[in-house]
C-alpha cells in the first residue's frame, strides 16, 4: 500500500512533465505529417471551407452542449435533489466549457459543480455521486458508440500497425464487454454498493439505458460537427470518421494534455492519411475555434454580465447566486482568457500578416512603427502568459497590469498588421476584465508569487508551440545572419527571429529575477522586536484569540505594512495557522494569500485552524475544504443580568460565596508581578492534580513572560488567592474574554460559575460587549444522511463520547448562560489527508506526539 501511494504521489507530481513529452511527441508527428506542405496551403484550405458547413458545425456543437446538460439533469434526478433547471444548465454548461478546453475534467468540471451545488444545499457526499454518475455517463456514451464503430467499421491503430491486433476491433469487443457487464449489474443488483462509509446506489435500469442514450448522442454529435468541415471530396463515410474521432478522442483524454491540443490532431492526421493533411488540419482548426473557444468564450461573457447584473438592486434569486459562483469561477476563467490572449499574440507574432492589410497599413504608419508594434505584441504575449497566473491568484496588481496589456495588445495588433479581429478579440476580454476588479483584492508583488510546475509547463508549452509555427511557417526561407537585419513591409521571417528572441530574452530575464529572489525563512519563534510589533497589533484587534500570538510559540508572518500578522506552527508537513490572519480586513484578506505562498515555497500543506466565518470565501478561493470543528459560545454583556428565573443557579452560586467569604477583584498588568509566585503555586498544584500537562498553540501555558501581558481576574477565599485567570481584552471593548484559569483545592466547589459571573458583572460594568466563553468541540454537527461525512462521525463522537470527553456536558454547561453560538471551521487540504493533518493538529496544541496519549 505504500508503495502504491508513493507510486502514486511520484506520478502526480510528475504528470505536467509527462504532458510535456506527450505534447512534443504530438508536435513531432504534427511537424512530419505537414513536412511536405506550406503554411499558405493550410490557410488557404481553411478559408476554403464553405459557411454552410461552418454554421452546421456550430449546429451540432449547441446540440452536443445541450446533450451534455442532460448528464448533469439525469444526475440531479438520480441523486433525489430537486434544483431548478436553470440553474442546473447553467453550471452543467460552464463547467463542460472550462473542462473541454482546459481539460483534467475531474479537477476542473469537478471543482466548479461541488462551488456551486453546494451553496445550493448539496452535501458534499451528494455531489460526489453527481459528479461520478456524470464521468460514467461520459465514459458509458464512448463505449456504446465505441463499440458499435469499433466493431462495424474498425480503424487502424497507427503505432500498432506492425502487431496483427492494429485494428479498433478488439477495443470495440472490450467497449461492448464492459457496456453490457454495467446494464447487466445494475439489472441484477437490488442493493447499493458499500465503499467504507460510502454508499453507492446503482440506478435504475431505464435511467441506464438513458445514459447510454444520451453519452452516444453527444458522442456522435461532437464527431459530427468535425465532419461536416471535411473537405467535399474526402472519401470516407461518417462511420468510418466516428471511429476515428473516436480513438483520438480517448487518447487525447488519457494524454491529460489541456483539451488533448496537438494530441487529438496527430491522431487524427495518423488515422485518415486518405484526406490530406493541409485540409484535414484547416478543418480540425475551425473545430477547435468551433467546439472548444467559442463556447468558452460564452462561458466567460455569461460570468461577466452576472457580475455586472449582480450590483443592479433588483436581482432575482438566480443572479445572486451566480453571483455567489462569480467569486470562484470569475477569476479562473479570466486567468483561462488571458492565457489566451498571450498565446494568440505569440501565434500572430510568428506568422505572417496578410499582404493586403499591410499595404494598406504602408500609406498610413512608417515600417518603424509597424516593425516595433510587430516585437512588442510578442512580448506583451509574454506578459499576458505569466500574468494570467497573478490573476488566478487574485492580484491586484495582475488585474491592473492585464488590463494595460490587454489594451495595448489589442492597439499593437491594428499597428502591426491591421489584425482588427484580433484587436476586436483582444478588446472583448478587456471589457469582460474590467467590471471584475473586486475580485482581484491581494496586495502583493508578483515576484512573490509561485510558479507551480504545471503553471511552468503551460508557458513552455504556448511558447514552444508559438516556436514551432514560426518554423513551420517559414520553412522555405534560406536562414543567415543578414536575415536578422532585414527590414521591409512583408519580411515576416526576421520579425519571427526578432520575436521569437525578445519573447525568450524577457522570459529569460523574468525566470532569473525569480530565482535570485531571497529564499524563504525557515519558521522560527519571533524575538522580542517581533513580539512587540505583535503587541502593538493585537492591541488594535477586537479579537480576543489575538492574544495567543503573545505566547511566543507560534511563528509570526507580518505583512509589508506591519499591521496584520499570521500565526503558526508547523507539525510534519502541516503547516497550522492559529485562527484567522490578524489584522484589518482587507489586510488579512492579501495576509491570508502571502501565507499560502510561504507554505507553497516550502512545499507544505496550508491549513487555518478554528476560523470564523468572515475570512471563509477567501479560504474557497484558495482550494481548501471546510470542516466545522464545533461552535463558539458568546454572552452579550449590554442586557447580561441575574435576575429572573434563568440566572436563579448562577444567582445562588454569587450570593452563597459572598457570604462563604469569596471575593472578586482584578488586578492590572503592571501589578502581576507581585502575586506571580502565588500564581505559579496554584497553577502548579491545579495540574498536579489534574494529572495534566502544559498544552500550547491554541492553548495558553502558564509563562511569566506571557501572563505579564494581561490584568488577571483573582478569587480569594478569606483573603488568600484560590482561583485566578488572565483576561484578554479586546480593543475599542468589544470583546472579554480568559485563557488560563486554574485553581487550589481549597477553592470553593462551583467555583468557576462564581468566576464568570463575575467576570460578566465587571465586563459589563466595564463597558464590554460580550464575553467569550470559547469553543464546544464538535457542537452544532448534524447526523443527517445528506450531512458531510466529517460532520456525520463528529456528531456521533460528540454524542457518544463521556467515557473518554464529555463534549456534550460542555457545551450544556455554557448554554447555562445563553450565549449566541457562532461556527469555527477548520480550512485545510480535503480527502485522504484529514487524518493526518487533524492527527498534526492535536500534536501541535500538546507539544508533540507524545503529548497526545499523555494528559
Amino acid at each position: 500500500m505504500k508503495v502504491l501511494k508513493k507510486l502514486s504521489l511520484v506520478t502526480r507530481k510528475l504528470s505536467p512533465l509527462i504532458i510535456l513529452v506527450l505534447f512534443t511527441a504530438a508536435i513531432w508527428v504534427l511537424h512530419n505529417s505537414l513536412r511536405q506542405f506550406h503554411y499558405h496551403q493550410i490557410l488557404q484550405n481553411l478559408r476554403s471551407i464553405p459557411f454552410a458547413d461552418i454554421v452546421l458545425s456550430i449546429g451540432f456543437t449547441i446540440l452536443s452542449y445541450l446533450v451534455m446538460t442532460s448528464y448533469d439533469h439525469l444526475a440531479i434526478r438520480y441523486i433525489k435533489n430537486p434544483i431548478g433547471i436553470a440553474k442546473v444548465t447553467f453550471v452543467s454548461f460552464i463547467s463542460y466549457a472550462f473542462s473541454n478546453t482546459i481539460g483534467l475534467s475531474l479537477l476542473t468540471s469537478g471543482s466548479i459543480r461541488y462551488r456551486l451545488y453546494s451553496s445550493w444545499g448539496l452535501s458534499a457526499e451528494r455531489i460526489a455521486q453527481l459528479v461520478a454518475f456524470t464521468v460514467l455517463t461520459f465514459w458509458l456514451g464512448i463505449g456504446a458508440i465505441g463499440s458499435i464503430v469499433f466493431i462495424y467499421e474498425p480503424a487502424s491503430i497507427p503505432i500498432l500497425k506492425h502487431i496483427p491486433l492494429h485494428s479498433t476491433r478488439p477495443i470495440g469487443y472490450l467497449l461492448a464487454v464492459l457496456v453490457i457487464s454495467y446494464l447487466l449489474t445494475v439489472w441484477c443488483r437490488k442493493t447499493p454498493f458499500h465503499f467504507q462509509n460510502w454508499e453507492l446506489q446503482l440506478p435504475s435500469m431505464s435511467t441506464a439505458w438513458i445514459q447510454l442514450l444520451i453519452g452516444s448522442l453527444d458522442w456522435m454529435l461532437a464527431g459530427c460537427a468535425l465532419y461536416v468541415l471535411l473537405p467535399e471530396n474526402s472519401e470516407i463515410s461518417l462511420v468510418q470518421f466516428l471511429g476515428i474521432f473516436l480513438l483520438a478522442q480517448v487518447v487525447a483524454l488519457i494524454s491529460h494534455v489541456p483539451g488533448g491540443l496537438g494530441v487529438f490532431e496527430s491522431m487524427i492526421l495518423l488515422s485518415a492519411p486518405s484526406i490530406p493533411a493541409d485540409a484535414l488540419l484547416g478543418s480540425m482548426l475551425v473545430y477547435r475555434g468551433i467546439y472548444y473557444l467559442l463556447p468558452l468564450t460564452l462561458a466567460a461573457l455569461l460570468l461577466a454580465g452576472s457580475e455586472l447584473l449582480q450590483k443592479r438592486t433588483q436581482v432575482s434569486k438566480a443572479l445572486v447566486f451566480a453571483g455567489q459562483f462569480g467569486r470562484t469561477a470569475i477569476p479562473l476563467f479570466l486567468a483561462a482568457t488571458t492565457l489566451t490572449s498571450g498565446a494568440l499574440l505569440l501565434f500572430s507574432s510568428v506568422t505572417p500578416a496578410a499582404p493586403g492589410r499591410l499595404n494598406w497599413l504602408k500609406d498610413i504608419l512608417s515600417l518603424p512603427v509597424i516593425e516595433l508594434s510587430h516585437f512588442l505584441s510578442s512580448l506583451v504575449g509574454v506578459g499576458l502568459l505569466l500574468l494570467a497566473r497573478g490573476l488566478q491568484r487574485r492580484l491586484d496588481a495582475a488585474y491592473l497590469l492585464t488590463a494595460i496589456l490587454l489594451a495595448a495588445g489589442s492597439l499593437l495588433s491594428l499597428l502591426k498588421g491591421g489584425n482588427y479581429e484580433q484587436a476586436a478579440l483582444l478588446g472583448l476580454m478587456l471589457v469582460a476584465l474590467l467590471p471584475c476588479r473586486a475580485h482581484f483584492y491581494r496586495k502583493t508583488s508578483l515576484f512573490n508569487e509561485t510558479f507551480t510546475l504545471g503553471w511552468n509547463v503551460t508557458v513552455l508549452l504556448v511558447l514552444g508551440s508559438s516556436i514551432w509555427l514560426g518554423i513551420f511557417t517559414y520553412k522555405h526561407v534560406d536562414y543567415s545572419n543578414q536575415l536578422w537585419w532585414q527590414f521591409t513591409l512583408h519580411g515576416g521571417a526576421p520579425r519571427f527571429l526578432r520575436a521569437t528572441v525578445g519573447a525568450v530574452i524577457l522570459l529569460l530575464v523574468l525566470a532569473i529575477a525569480r530565482l535570485l529572489r531571497t529564499a524563504p525563512k525557515d519558521p522560527v519563534e519571533p524575538g522580542a522586536e517581533e513580539l512587540n510589533q505583535a503587541r502593538q497589533i493585537v492591541s488594535q484587534s477586537p479579537l480576543t484569540e489575538a492574544n495567543l500570538a503573545l505566547l511566543g510559540d507560534k511563528t509570526l508572518l507580518f505583512n509589508e505594512q506591519q499591521n496584520s500578522f499570521v500565526m503558526y506552527g508547523v507539525a510534519g508537513n502541516s503547516w497550522i495557522a492559529m485562527g484567522d490572519p490578524i489584522g484589518p480586513p482587507e489586510e488579512a484578506q492579501a495576509l491570508a494569500w502571502t501565507y499560502r505562498e510561504l507554505v507553497e515555497r516550502h512545499g507544505g500543506q496550508t491549513i487555518f485552524y478554528e476560523v470564523g466565518t468572515q475570512m471563509l470565501p477567501i479560504y474557497l478561493d484558495m482550494g481548501l475544504t471546510l470542516f466545522k470543528l464545533g461552535e463558539q459560545a458568546s454572552v452579550p454583556l449590554v442586557n447580561f443580568s441575574l435576575e429572573g428565573s434563568e440566572r436563579k443557579g448562577l444567582r445562588y452560586t454569587y450570593r452563597h460565596l459572598n457570604k462563604e467569604g469569596s471575593s472578586f477583584e482584578v488586578y492590572p498588568a503592571d501589578r502581576i508581578n507581585e502575586i506571580l509566585p502565588e500564581l505559579r503555586r496554584i497553577s502548579d498544584i491545579w495540574l498536579k492534580e489534574k494529572s495534566v500537562r502544559e498544552k500550547g498553540f491554541s492553548l495558553g501555558f502558564f509563562d511569566e513572560s506571557y501572563l505579564l501581558n494581561f490584568p488577571a481576574a483573582i478569587i480569594r477565599q478569606e483573603g488568600e488567592i484560590v482561583a485566578f485567570a488572565n483576561l484578554w481584552l479586546g480593543a475599542n471593548q468589544t470583546e472579554l474574554s480568559i485563557d488560563l484559569m486554574r485553581y487550589s483545592p481549597q477553592a470553593p466547589r462551583s467555583i468557576m460559575d462564581y468566576l464568570f459571573t463575575n467576570l460578566m458583572l465587571w465586563g459589563k460594568e466595564q463597558g464590554f460587549q460580550s464575553f467569550n466563553l470559547g469553543m464546544a468541540p464538535l457542537s452544532g454537527l448534524e447526523n443527517r444522511s445528506f450531512a458531510p461525512l466529517w460532520n456525520r462521525i463528529g456528531s456521533i463522537i460528540f454524542s457518544k463520547s463521556e467515557h473518554f470527553y464529555n463534549f456534550e456536558g460542555l457545551r450544556e454547561y455554557k448554554q447555562k448562560y445563553k450565549p449566541v453560538w457562532s461556527p469555527r471551521y477548520l480550512a485545510c487540504p480535503g480527502g485522504l489527508a484529514l487524518p493526518r493533518i487533524l492527527t498534526n493538529v492535536t500534536s501541535l496544541i500538546s507539544g508533540g506526539v507524545k503529548g497526545v496519549f499523555i494528559k
